[in-house]
């Protein structure tokens, strides 16, 4: 197998999307960092990076905006907060955006992960959706989405998603790690 431990995957390591990203990246050699703050459970344990208030802050942002930005209300508990605060370090040290979900009829991405993929577009990064409607790869380009099938090409990448997780969503991942990677 070749040596993939110079590539990182950034996550939040929840049930789901991002544990099977996880999984995979493990299987290939690939490193695994999921960001998670006290108090907040997650499936992977593998390469957790608890996050102190202090660094949380840094990912601040006002709930409104990002209410607006998304097209919807976000309960304003402490723990969503911190949740959206999570994923901004997830997509700052990832480059290529990569998750797993549904796009809407407004071009968001359906729950949190559609935060993660908002973040993707504003900081000018690469961003791919496997939608589990469509049961395809999309990606962001031009101000709007794509059919286009990604390859982890990026020394750093974002891995997330839904946790609800479909058969065809959990092929697709497979499929990206083997076509980027080859055989694990």
């Amino acid at each position: 197998m070749t040596d993939h431990s110079h590539i990182t995957l950034y996550s939040g390591g929840h049930r789901g999307t991002e544990a099977e990203f996880g999984s995979l990246a493990e299987q290939w050699g690939i490193q695994e960092v999921n960001f998670s703050f006290e108090g907040h459970r997650i499936e992977r344990t593998r390469g957790v990076q608890v996050l102190s208030p202090e660094e949380l802050a840094r990912g601040d942002v006002s709930m409104e905006i990002v209410s607006t930005r998304m097209g919807r209300n976000y309960s304003k508990t402490e723990k969503i907060r911190k949740v959206i605060q999570s994923i901004f370090h997830m997509v700052n040290k990832g480059y290529h955006i990569i998750a797993v979900g549904w796009i809407q009829l407004d071009e968001t991405v359906r729950g949190g992960t559609g935060w993660g993929v908002e973040l993707g577009k504003l900081f000018n990064r690469p961003v791919s959706v496997y939608d589990q409607d469509q049961n395809r790869w999309f990606a962001w380009k031009d101000n709007a989405w794509v059919a286009e099938t990604p390859l982890i090409k990026d020394k750093t990448f974002v891995g997330t998603g839904t946790v609800n997780l479909t058969d065809n969503g959990r092929k697709a991942i497979h499929d990206l790690f083997e076509n980027s990677f080859g055989p694990a």
